[in-house]
């Protein structure tokens, strides 16, 4: 049988021709590989250069070799971060004319480390967490779409920080099925190997000296589970608002941020019986939301100001019927709503505010403060008053009394 490549890029298979294929992957030399840290697999699994890519080989069978190739293109398809998929070898036999394995062959993560190798290292508790949270931001991604994974773990999952965003990504699909839509048993039976694979990987980096003393191994498996578990009660319970009631997507967002978990992105959908908001999250780095308003708005502000006004930028871009979600090839350039939203709503809402009432305060701070009371009279009023309403009850009510808390005494 001759050698073919089943190739996703027509360019992929003239660079993959120059690979030692007739050769078994355990045999390759050191001239093809790339040193990698690598998680632990079922399978030969070897990284290797490809002309300029760096790839990953895996030996297998046939069926489950182009089961998984297939998988892998949905997953990308459907938007969900895992390996991109190039490309299927089959056919290889070796010098004595022997039939060897074929291969799946997806591109390297740039920048990636595999969960397990993370693991290995001293880290602080914050980092701990966020690692955990990204990976129950997969999981309930992967669940969304309707994939069970049937086999998470620490090995099968690639961890990467870019622009200080942790994400996790899939690795190994060869047990997955997709469907329409996951039962809560499909759910719940991949959560639990999900916890076992997870907390047996850490017991054997334990067992091994391997594992920071700071890690409880069963507790870790368990609080990714215990996470997961909020985060997808938040993203899937009833999301229909009456039509105006934004301070309803605020309570979501808020939710969200209490969770530890920020909005990568939010799509409102308007229908006559309401607004439907889809949310996707994602798990940041500190400092990351200043770094983002600066980059979008020029805004330099702290984080906690940051993040508020970040917040009510996507809420108010999610609103514009020029706007769509990212990927969209008509969607509008995030800096340009970014800079409309500055011109014809942050300016001049702060400018409502008299110059002499403002005292110490900057403008990111005073319109994170109005956000602030907009938000509170909202809640009372069970609907959304709007920032107007809200600056002139905060100018009538609360910058006065703020004062008056502010100004000296004068000692008699």
């Amino acid at each position: 049988m001759a050698l073919q490549i089943n190739a996703t890029n027509p360019e992929h298979p003239a660079l993959l021709l120059e690979l030692p294929w007739h050769l078994p992957l355990e045999e390759w030399p050191e001239e093809y590989l790339v040193p990698l840290p690598r998680g632990i697999s079922r399978h030969v699994v070897r990284y290797a250069r490809a002309g300029d890519e760096v790839i990953a080989v895996k030996e297998l069978a046939e069926r489950p070799a182009l089961r998984e190739y297939e998988l892998l293109r949905d997953l990308d398809r459907l938007g969900i971060p895992s390996v991109d998929p190039l490309a299927v070898v089959t056919g290889r036999t070796d010098a004595d004319g022997a039939p060897l394995e074929p291969v799946l062959i997806t591109r390297h993560l740039g920048g990636s480390l595999p969960y397990r190798s993370m693991f290995e290292t001293t880290m602080r508790p914050a980092t701990m967490h966020r690692l955990m949270d990204a990976l129950a931001v997969l999981l309930v991604r992967l669940h969304l779409a309707g994939f069970a994974w049937g086999d998470c773990s620490l090995s099968n999952t690639l961890f990467r920080r870019d622009a200080g965003a942790y994400a996790a990504y899939l690795v190994d699909a060869e047990t997955g099925e997709l469907h329409p839509q996951l039962s809560r048993g499909q759910r719940e039976y991949d959560l639990d190997l999900a916890r076992v694979n997870i907390s047996g990987e850490l017991l054997d980096l334990e067992a091994s000296g391997a594992l920071h003393p700071s890690v409880d191994p069963v507790d870790f498996g368990t609080e990714i589970c215990a996470r997961y578990r909020d985060l997808w009660e938040e993203l899937t319970r009833t999301s229909v608002y009456p039509s105006g009631k934004y301070h309803y997507i605020e309570r979501r967002i808020r939710r969200l941020n209490e969770l530890g978990f920020d909005v990568a992105e939010m799509q409102i959908e308007h229908s006559s019986h309401g607004d439907t908001v889809t949310f996707v999250p994602k798990v940041v780095d500190a400092g990351h939301h200043q770094r983002q308003l600066l980059r979008l708005t020029g805004l330099d502000t702290e984080e906690n100001q940051a993040r508020r006004l970040l917040n009510d930028l996507e809420s108010w871009m999610a609103g514009q019927d020029d706007y769509a979600p990212p990927g969209d090839p008509l969607a509008a350039r995030p800096e340009v709503l970014a800079h409309r939203w500055v011109r014809d709503v942050f300016r001049p809402t702060v400018r409502a505010v008299p110059l002499e009432l403002r005292g110490s305060m900057d403008p990111a701070e005073i319109y994170h403060e109005l956000l602030e009371h907009r938000w509170y009279l909202s809640e009372r009023a069970q609907h959304d008053i709007g920032l107007g309403t809200a600056v002139e009850d905060y100018i009538t009510n609360i910058l006065p009394k703020a004062r008056e808390t502010l100004q000296p005494v004068t000692p008699e």
